[in-house]
């Protein structure tokens, strides 16, 4: 694209269907009609978006590089914001080449299921101690 389009909130809004379908991720617009029945988490997730700001679910979902990459190749402009237009979702995009910029949530999700797991090793290991001390006694 050599020129960048500027769309509305109001413009955004009009492409809404599974035929036409925009996304606004981070202040960029994008037609994601091609793209419905291909991705991966179905097409009612992107039709949940459809013609609204996704950054939010985007980045909850915690899209790969690969994923990314298969956005810009989607497009169309930047969004112009005006006055009454919905805030921003979030004001600061994840660097798409680094892993580190996680939201907290997920962070701390990841730490959780760490902690479980580590948990439930020392568990096993004591139950497996356990079980033999009684074993070697009878």
């Amino acid at each position: 694209m050599t020129s960048t389009q500027e769309l509305t909130y109001s413009d955004v809004s009009e492409h809404s269907s599974k035929k036409d379908l925009y996304l606004v991720v981070h202040d960029k617009v994008y037609n994601a009609s091609s793209f419905v029945d291909e991705h991966p988490g179905g097409e009612e997730v992107l039709l949940d978006v459809g013609g609204q700001d996704a950054t939010e679910a985007f980045e909850d979902v915690g899209h790969s590089d690969e994923a990314r990459e298969i956005l810009q190749g989607f497009l169309v402009g930047n969004l112009k914001r005006a006055p009454g237009d919905p805030a921003p979702r979030t004001s600061q995009p994840t660097n798409p080449t680094s892993s580190s910029n996680q939201s907290g949530g997920a962070a701390g999700l990841g730490i959780g299921v760490y902690a479980i797991i580590v948990l439930g090793g020392v568990l096993a290991f004591g139950a497996y101690k356990y079980l033999q001390a009684n074993s070697e006694k009878a």
